[in-house]
C-alpha cells in the first residue's frame, strides 16, 4: 500500500498524456483521458492515478495529507516551455512600433536594433535587477501553466555577461518553484565589437566562454541561430561539435527565415531539438520525422512578427516527427509569455488538435528538454506538476481563448498557487 500526503479526489477529468515518449502522428492525440480520477502524491512524487476504488485500496493518507475536491475541476500535467530567452533586460517597443510601420526583422537587425538593442541593455544591468526581472517574469508563467522552462543566454556576447545571465539563471532556479533547464546560446548574434572579425568571436566562444560555463556547471544545453547573416551551417557544426565534447546537450534555432538546411544539421549534430522550422523544407521535415531530434515550433513568433508563413505543423506531425510547443519568450520576436497561450496559438494557428496541441506542451516538450522521466505526464514516479482547471471539460482550454482556467498549480506535490494567486 502507498502513502500519500497529497491527494486530488474525483476530479473530473485527468489528461495523462500517459504512454511512450515522444509522441508521433495517431499517438500525438491521446491525451490518456480519465473521467472521476484519482491523483496522489508522496513528497513530490506521483504514487497513484486511478479509480476511487482502486485509491482506497492502495492508498493510505499519511499525517497532515492534504485532500482537494476536484469533482469539479480538470487536471493536467504542469506545462513545459521548451524554448526561452528569460534572462534579459530592457524592451523593444520602439522596434515593435517601427514593425507595425512595415520593417522587418532582418531590416531592424542591419540598422543596429534586434538582439543587438537587448545585448546593450542586458550588459548594462547588474545580476540583482536581471535576477528581479526573471523571478516576475516565472510568477507570470507560472500562473499561466508553465512549471518547467528552458532559458537560455544569448544577450551577453562575452565572457562576463554570458557568464552573469547563467548564474542568474542558476540563483533563479534555487528561490523559485519553476524548474529551469539552462542552456549557453553565446552563439546567438555576433556582438558588435566582432562585426568584422567573426572568427575571432567563435574562438573567444570555443577557447574562453564555453570551457568556463562547464567549469562552472552552469549549462546543461549548448544552442546556436543558424540562419543567413548569423552563423553558417559550418560554423554551428564547429560550435556544436566542440560543445558536444564538452558535455552539453545540442540545440538548434534552424531555418526560422531561410531554409539553410538547419534541420538536417541538427539531426547530423544528434541535437535534442530543432527550433522554430519556419522555412524547413520538405527534406528537413523528412530528416526530423525519422530521427530522435524533436520539433519545436514557436507559433508566437509569427503572431508577433505579422508573418504570413507558419512552421508546417500538420506536414511534420503527419511525417512523424516529434514536434513539441514553446512560446520563445524574448522581448523582441515573440514577447509570449504564456505557455496557455502557446497552446491555443498552436491550436489556433498551426491547425493542431486540441489533444495533439496538450501532448506538445506536456510530454513532447518534457522531451524536447531531456526531461520525459520527470516531468509532462501524470504518471506514478514522476513529478507530481499539476494544473488544476476550472472547466466543464478539457475542451474549454481552447474554447474560451481568452480566459485563464487555472485554480491551482501543484509544483513537486506542494501548492504553489491557490485560487489563482502565488502561494
Amino acid at each position: 500500500m502507498s502513502r500519500a500526503d497529497l491527494v486530488l479526489a474525483g476530479c473530473r477529468q485527468a489528461l495523462t498524456c500517459r504512454g511512450p515518449v515522444p509522441k508521433r502522428k495517431e499517438a500525438l492525440s491521446d491525451i490518456g483521458l480519465l473521467e472521476n480520477a484519482w491523483i496522489a502524491s508522496l513528497a513530490g512524487a506521483l504514487v497513484f492515478v486511478g479509480s476511487e476504488a482502486d485509491f482506497k485500496r492502495e492508498v493510505r493518507l499519511a499525517d497532515k495529507a492534504e485532500v482537494i475536491d476536484c469533482r469539479d475541476l480538470v487536471v493536467l500535467p504542469g506545462l513545459v516551455d521548451s524554448h526561452t530567452h528569460l534572462p534579459f533586460a530592457g524592451t523593444r517597443e520602439e522596434e515593435f512600433s517601427l514593425r507595425l510601420k512595415g520593417w522587418s526583422y532582418q531590416q531592424l537587425a542591419a540598422g543596429g536594433l534586434g538582439i543587438l538593442t537587448t545585448v546593450k541593455a542586458t550588459r548594462a544591468a547588474g545580476q540583482e535587477e536581471i535576477l528581479g526581472l526573471c523571478l516576475e517574469r516565472l510568477d507570470r508563467m507560472l500562473l499561466n501553466g508553465a512549471t518547467t522552462v528552458e532559458a537560455k543566454s544569448g544577450y551577453g556576447l562575452n565572457l562576463k555577461d554570458e557568464l552573469k545571465q547563467l548564474e542568474v539563471l542558476k540563483r533563479a532556479a534555487a528561490s523559485h518553484p519553476v524548474d529551469i533547464v539552462p542552456t549557453f546560446m553565446g552563439a546567438h548574434e555576433v556582438p558588435p565589437e566582432f562585426k568584422e572579425r567573426r572568427q575571432e568571436y567563435i574562438t573567444l566562444l570555443l577557447e574562453e566562454v564555453l570551457p568556463a560555463v562547464q567549469k562552472k556547471r552552469l549549462a546543461e544545453f549548448f544552442d546556436v541561430f543558424c540562419e543567413r547573416g548569423v552563423f553558417s551551417p559550418a560554423e554551428t557544426q564547429r560550435l556544436a561539435e566542440a560543445a558536444k565534447a564538452a558535455g552539453l546537450g545540442i540545440k538548434v534555432h534552424a531555418d526560422e527565415f531561410t531554409d539553410l538546411g538547419g534541420a538536417g544539421l541538427a539531426v547530423d549534430l544528434g541535437a535534442r531539438s530543432a527550433e522554430h522550422l519556419i522555412a524547413v523544407s520538405e527534406e528537413g521535415i523528412g530528416r526530423l520525422a525519422s530521427s530522435a531530434t524533436a520539433a519545436v515550433l514557436l507559433p508566437g513568433v509569427s503572431f508577433f512578427l505579422r508573418l504570413e508563413r507558419r512552421a508546417p505543423a500538420r506536414s511534420l506531425i503527419e511525417r512523424g516527427a516529434a514536434v513539441a510547443l514553446a512560446s520563445d519568450f524574448n522581448p523582441g520576436s515573440s514577447h509570449v509569455s504564456s505557455m496557455l497561450f502557446v497552446l491555443r496559438l498552436g491550436v489556433f494557428t498551426l491547425r493542431l488538435g486540441l489533444e495533439e496541441a496538450l501532448n506538445a506542451c506536456t510530454a513532447n516538450a518534457a522531451y524536447a528538454v531531456g526531461r520525459e522521466k520527470r516531468v509532462g505526464r501524470i504518471e506514478p514516479g514522476l513529478q507530481a506538476d499539476l494544473l488544476l482547471c476550472d472547466i466543464p471539460n478539457y475542451v474549454f482550454l481552447a474554447y474560451e481563448p481568452d480566459r485563464n482556467p487555472i485554480r491551482h498549480v501543484v509544483k513537486n506535490g506542494r501548492i504553489v498557487v491557490r485560487d489563482g494567486r502565488r502561494v
